[in-house]
């Protein structure tokens, strides 16, 4: 039986937040009502409740769960079946339904099946970090998919910030997809984004790495990701990109003073086709972008059947939606790297349950 009521941690309008009851949604004709298992935390969960002044918005993006109920007009062949597991994003933050929480709703077509055997704390990760790679690479560069034919010679492609979760999962799908991924990390991870997908690894701290990655490349590059979009990231990988120019896909806005380079920034909530306006971005409707994300969902999917990705390490929080407090200040204390958080909606005795799961998972890795 569907409760009344559900735990959410809802924006106070002051920059803060409170865990408290708040009504359980009741889906529409299209859409799907999810039971909450576990959801993970990302910076633009932090910073959005910092900056956004609006109260009553139920905080997070990423979630993993149980499908418990589908609206009547859900066509058959998206009705995802009661009891299924799935996993994605929804647009939290901005409305009264986020991932943090017991329950959410959302479009049937814009969650992916998780296999029985990728435990929720791990899958709960894969929905904002996995649509910005899938956005990046094939809605903003328009390089082919891992479904599409490989290309006769592979193209070179720069990710920058390779070890963060986005940059983990664009460095797997471009490599899925034929082409040759060159990134930056830190000299520790270096073996670690070899092991996912990259060819050459530089250290992005090194002011010589733009010459590098120049060399490697023969002066050709053209594509670039970046996955940090602060700092000095912008000069440097503008300087990495050939003479001619290129184009780079940001996670926040800016653009490159190198003549020739285009700057395309990719935002997750757009996957839905509306207009976006949050704190400090505004995008207008773009409808191409949902059927972009159908497909993503439906990628994604089947990469995680086919055991072709591999997931990211994560930090595991075990009081529920009570860790959230706990987990913003991890998260701003400058320790986090390339870790998302994992916060946990079930009771003590699920706790104990998923964590062996998780283990065996991970041996098995």
């Amino acid at each position: 039986m569907i409760p009344e009521t559900m735990r959410a941690i809802v924006t106070t309008g002051d920059g803060k937040f409170l865990l408290k009851r708040v009504p359980v949604p009741a889906p529409k004709p299209n859409e799907i009502l999810v039971k909450v298992e576990a959801c993970a935390q990302n910076h633009t969960d932090c910073k959005s409740i910092i900056l956004d002044k609006r109260a009553g918005n139920i905080v997070g993006s990423d979630f993993a769960g149980v499908i418990i109920a589908v609206g009547a007009a859900v066509p058959v062949e998206l009705s995802r079946n009661v009891g299924n597991r799935v996993a994605g994003a929804v647009r939290g933050n901005i409305n009264p339904n986020g991932a943090f929480s017991e329950y959410i709703v959302t479009d049937p077509a814009l969650v992916f099946p998780l296999p029985d055997d990728v435990p929720f704390e791990l899958a709960a990760q894969l929905g904002v970090s996995c649509y910005a790679a899938c956005q990046a690479l094939y809605q903003s560069l328009n390089l082919p998919t891992p479904l599409d034919p490989p290309p006769e010679q592979p193209t070179d492609i720069l990710v920058w910030s390779g070890s963060s979760h986005t940059g983990q999962y664009a460095i797997q799908m471009a490599k899925l997809s034929g082409l040759r991924v060159i990134a930056t990390c830190s000299p520790k991870n270096f073996d670690f984004v070899k092991g996912i997908g990259a060819s050459e690894a530089f250290d992005y701290s090194d002011s010589r790495t733009q010459k590098k990655i120049v060399a490697t490349t023969g002066g050709k590059l053209r594509y670039a990701i970046d996955c940090y979009s602060s700092g000095t990231s912008p000069v440097q990988i503008s300087g990495s990109l050939s003479k001619d120019g290129g184009t780079i896909v940001t996670m926040l806005p800016y653009e490159s003073r190198k003549k020739g380079v285009k700057t395309q920034l990719v935002l997750v909530y757009s996957l839905w086709g509306e207009a976006i306006d949050v704190p400090g971005i505004s995008i207008p409707a773009n409808p191409d972008h949902y059927p972009n994300g159908v497909k993503y969902n439906q990628l994604i999917g089947k990469l995680l059947e086919e055991k072709k990705l591999t997931l990211g390490p994560i930090k595991l929080f075990s009081k529920g939606l009570a860790s959230v407090e706990e987990g913003f200040t991890y998260m701003l204390s400058g320790k986090v790297r390339n870790k998302l958080h994992a916060f946990f909606i079930c009771c003590s005795a699920g706790l104990i349950n998923s964590r062996r799961v998780l283990s065996r998972f991970m041996q098995k890795k």
